[in-house]
């Protein structure tokens, strides 16, 4: 096991790599409960069906992340294509959802191939940077607003669209109780403060009677017949669904890019400026993304989180394989599972925080010209006001090289931005939104 992780050679022992590993498992162990709460209560899918499916896949794509890859990278359902999943697709769109899991399939599937060819570095080349930003940015906003939206801090309101909800609500105040407390953990560099939050806030939510307790503590799985197999591929191609299926490919691609490379540089898996097995953790990711469409859940990607046990000192995919063997042993808690994500107080917190993450990315976008600054400010924009990323994405690549053509710059645009533009013009004038 030490030769094969390659323990001496990447400076690290056992001891650590299974720090590491439980570190980044109690820093995304939130997943388990967000994850099942918002494809059941927004997608209307059986939530301990989607319970089990997320941590079966989170465990399985960690433990492969691990096993052929070599890296200390976890993975589990993605925040963010999760609620594009479950309010855009799902809830705006009025796509079945077992329609939407047969997008995510051809997704993975798209993923896979361009992972064994070289179009994988074509497009990563071809997309603007400021637009790669301006999409992950944007979907920090998205779910933030969500997380807003369901725990009432944000309501609907006919002369303003929106505004404040009434502070006075005892799961508004839970919910700001939760968020303050895990922020409170965060600044301070708690191990697991999210989690730590969650828990506490349920507790104390249990005890003033707004939570209600689980019935047991440890339970046999529940069943994940309701999902399993349950994707419709053959739906999803006769719908058409290139903008769906695009932009879970897209934000897919991309967050998995920004993930590796942001862990790779803190593990010191770089060489040359390249990354180490680079093809293996793709083709990884995208093996992921089939298997929790097979399983029943949306895409599965790589975590940022993963970054908390690289500072725990592991540099192997042992450390990926000690998170999955928590994440596989976690199925056996579901009765507190469930209790926990009925409660948006509990929930909402974590979308808000994950949401403010991802928005860092802005410092990356070049503002002072004005030709990168409007197609990431729209594509920004667009995401919470549309309720749509795959809106959000479509304008900034339709604005782009207008922008572009614009200055007399046309030729600084990469030929495959053009066909996108193209692509994305026709879905908005043949294809109601």
């Amino acid at each position: 096991m030490r030769q094969y992780f390659r323990f001496d050679e990447r400076g690290t022992n056992l001891r650590t790599e299974i720090t590491a590993g439980v570190t980044t498992f109690f820093t995304m162990a939130y997943i388990l409960v967000v994850n099942p709460g918002i494809l059941s209560q927004g997608a209307g899918m059986d939530f301990g069906a989607v319970f089990l499916a997320t941590a079966l896949s989170a465990g399985i794509s960690s433990l492969l992340m691990g096993l052929i890859a070599n890296y200390p990278l976890a993975l589990a359902p993605g925040m963010g294509l999760n609620a594009y999943f479950t309010y855009t697709v799902v809830g705006a769109m009025g796509v079945k959802w077992q329609v939407a899991l047969g997008a995510v399939f051809i997704s993975g599937v798209l993923f896979l191939i361009l992972t064994l060819t070289k179009v994988r570095e074509l497009i990563i080349d071809a997309i603007p940077r400021g637009l790669k930003h301006a999409i992950s940015a944007g979907i920090g906003l998205f779910i933030a607003f969500i997380g807003l939206k369901d725990a009432g801090i944000i309501v609907a309101d006919k002369a303003t669209f929106v505004t404040l909800g009434h502070f006075n609500d005892k799961s508004v105040l839970l919910t700001l109780f939760c968020l303050a407390l895990s922020l409170f953990f965060m600044v301070r560099k708690v191990r697991g403060g999210i989690l730590l939050g969650m828990i506490i806030t349920s507790i104390v939510g249990m005890v003033t009677g707004i939570i209600q307790p689980p019935t047991a503590i440890v339970s046999a799985p529940p069943s994940l017949a309701p999902t399993f197999l349950h994707l419709d591929v053959k739906g999803a191609m006769d719908l058409g669904l290139f903008t769906i299926v695009f932009a879970f490919l897209f934000v897919d691609f991309f967050d998995n890019a920004g993930t590796l490379v942001g862990v790779a540089t803190k593990a010191g898996l770089l060489k040359d400026n390249k990354l180490r097995n680079a093809k293996r953790v793709f083709l990884t990711d995208s093996i992921a993304t089939i298997i929790g469409s097979l399983l029943g859940t949306s895409t599965v990607t790589s975590y940022i989180e993963s970054a908390s046990g690289v500072a725990e000192g592991g540099r192997t995919g042992f450390a990926s394989v000690i998170t999955a063997i928590l994440f596989f042993l976690s199925i056996f808690f579901f009765p507190i599972v469930k209790s926990i994500a009925v409660s948006p107080a509990v929930t909402a917190p974590v979308l808000i925080i994950v949401g403010s993450l991802m928005v860092t990315s802005l410092k990356e976008i070049d503002w002072s010209d004005f030709t990168e600054a409007v197609p990431a400010f729209l594509t920004i924009l667009l995401m919470p006001l549309s309720f749509s990323i795959a809106t959000g994405i479509a304008l900034g690549f339709i604005v782009y090289p207008f922008m572009k053509l614009f200055k007399g710059e046309a030729r600084n645009v990469h030929p495959i931005i053009y066909v996108l533009a193209v692509l994305f013009i026709a879905r908005f004038v043949f294809i109601s939104a």
